[in-house]
């Protein structure tokens, strides 16, 4: 197995735009928007080799089903630049997105799969310069190929993202498109007058009003977030789910997941002061059903579904296993949270806000956020030369918490891939703890 010693080699970059002619215009970020601070997310799909087509054409298939869908997804295309009281806002202005060729000497099944801070990091996922979307195609020894690509978090989720990526898919096929996205930011404007459930004060915070770093600071080797990623199969899923069942409720997959990693964690905490710190757990909430459902858009009850932005939120816990896995949950499932955290942003803009767990941790105790990672469209990723042999998400988002996203196995048989971004001791423990659960990734597992 390759232990990132491989050298990646760029061969050509050039910018790809709208195949059609675009209007020059502005479109402003949604308040929803303005919670995300600026940190960029990496995608990658790993493919076979296509004896029947050569890199050089698999890339230009790639190049023009880019064009093709940028017509659609014209955000993708822009940049990003500060308006006149300092928020940022998309310049739709077809500037195109960044896409670069390289080679790696490395064979698609020697890549590390399990260390993505070592295979993936800086060298198959591009490191994005300008725009908001940047693309890199990677031929490999073998003549397999990694298609990944780096977006700017605050101008689309995951959602949203993973519309344009199939779209981008069905484009190279020659398929009409499925989805026709909105971008239509009023589906999100803020209330008159606003009402501010208090409670949203302890979830999020004006960036003004967060603390100073700590000056006391560990150099410990323990003490510094890794990237890892996982095999779990279905299985020890549905072990889990019976140690997290009592009184005959039935825990979800995704709930008895996040109660065993909260146990794992928990446990990592090793302080003199353990006792008086509490391990938070988030959980990341898509509010486009919540939204669609509710009085507020019975007008338009199906376009939050092709809604184009972020729609997120990370409520978050430190109470016991029974809260972490219940109360995030339930309590979002209600319209109004959405609602309300459209209207605490309004109150405190021009000031940009922040999920309060994105900079938890450390001093604070140990804290992560999970972000389901079910429809990841990895499936559905065939640009004309077969689906990916494997997909995933590289997010090192920059935080003081960890970050977790599962998604499902692209075998298609219930078996998860699992993303870490945790503390290195985190890591440790839980790979120590755990050992029959959570397996390192190997392509043993994809076959």
């Amino acid at each position: 197995m390759a232990r990132g010693v491989f050298k990646v080699t760029m061969s050509k970059q050039e910018v790809v735009a709208a195949a059609l002619p675009l209007q020059e215009h502005w479109l402003p970020l949604s308040n929803l928007d303005l919670l995300l601070p600026p940190v960029d997310v990496g995608i990658f799909f790993c493919y076979k080799n296509k004896q029947s087509m050569s890199f050089g054409s698999m890339v230009g298939v790639l190049k023009k089903a880019m064009a093709q869908a940028l017509v659609t997804f014209y955000a993708f295309a822009g940049e990003v630049v500060p308006n006149s009281v300092g928020e940022p806002e998309i310049l739709c202005n077809n500037r195109g997105v960044d896409f670069a060729e390289a080679f790696a000497d490395v064979e698609l099944k020697e890549l590390n799969l399990y260390d993505p801070d070592e295979s993936i990091e800086g060298k198959l996922v591009p490191n994005k310069k300008h725009g908001v979307l940047a693309v890199q195609a990677t031929e490999l020894k073998c003549g397999g190929i990694v298609v990944a690509c780096t977006f700017d978090h605050r101008i689309a989720d995951a959602y949203s993202t993973n519309m344009f990526l199939v779209s981008w898919a069905e484009m190279a096929q020659s398929k009409s498109l499925t989805i026709q996205p909105t971008f239509r930011r009023s589906l999100l404007n803020p209330r008159r007058p606003g009402h501010i459930d208090p409670s949203l004060n302890n979830m999020y915070v004006p960036v003004t009003a967060l603390p100073p770093p700590s000056k006391g600071s560990t150099t410990d080797d323990h003490d510094h977030l890794i990237s890892r990623i996982y095999y779990v199969t279905s299985e020890q899923l549905e072990n889990l789910q019976d140690l997290a069942t009592s009184n005959g409720c039935k825990r979800t997959k995704l709930e008895s997941f996040c109660a065993f990693l909260w146990k794992m964690v928990a446990k990592s905490e090793t302080s003199n002061d353990r006792a008086q710190k509490l391990c938070k757990m988030g959980i990341v909430v898509d509010g486009r059903t919540r939204l669609s459902e509710g009085h507020y858009q019975n007008d338009h009850p199906t376009l939050m579904a092709t809604y184009f932005g972020n729609v997120l939120s990370i409520p978050f816990g430190g109470e016991k296993v029974e809260d972490l896995t219940e109360k995030p949950l339930n309590w979002v499932a209600e319209e109004e949270h959405f609602l309300g955290l459209i209207d605490w942003v309004e109150a405190h803009r021009p000031v940009p806000g922040l999920a309060k767990i994105y900079g938890s941790g450390s001093d604070e105790g140990p804290a992560f956020v999970v972000s389901s990672g079910q429809r990841f469209p990895a499936s559905k990723m065939d640009f004309g030369w077969g689906s990916p042999v494997f997909g995933s998400y590289h997010f090192p988002w920059g935080g003081n918490a960890g970050y977790v996203m599962p998604m499902p196995s692209p075998v298609g048989n219930g078996d998860w891939i699992v993303y870490m971004h945790m503390l290195k001791g985190q890591v440790e423990l839980i790979e120590k703890e755990a050992a029959d659960v959570l397996k390192p990734l190997t392509f043993d597992y994809l076959s």
